[in-house]
C-alpha cells in the first residue's frame, strides 16, 4: 500500500446511483436453513421464494393481531 494517493483527478460521487435499492445477503441460521431447504426442494421453488413466502405469511398474522 502506498503511503499517499493522488485523488486530484478523481471525480466525487461518479459510481454513486440516487434511490437504488440494493439486495442484501441474509444469513441463515443452519438449522433454519435446513428447513427452508427441505420445503423449497419438495415444492420445487427456490429458497428465496420459500423464505419470501414465509415471511409474508408472517406479516399478515402480524397485522391480523395488531
Amino acid at each position: 500500500m502506498k503511503d499517499e494517493y493522488d485523488f486530484s483527478k478523481g471525480e466525487r460521487g461518479k459510481f454513486c446511483r440516487k434511490n437504488v435499492k440494493i439486495n442484501l445477503p441474509i444469513y441463515l441460521e443452519p438449522d433454519i436453513r435446513e428447513f427452508v431447504e427441505k420445503i423449497a426442494l419438495k415444492k420445487g421453488l427456490e429458497i428465496e421464494t420459500v423464505v419470501n413466502k414465509l415471511i409474508k405469511k408472517n406479516i399478515q398474522l402480524v397485522r391480523a393481531i395488531s
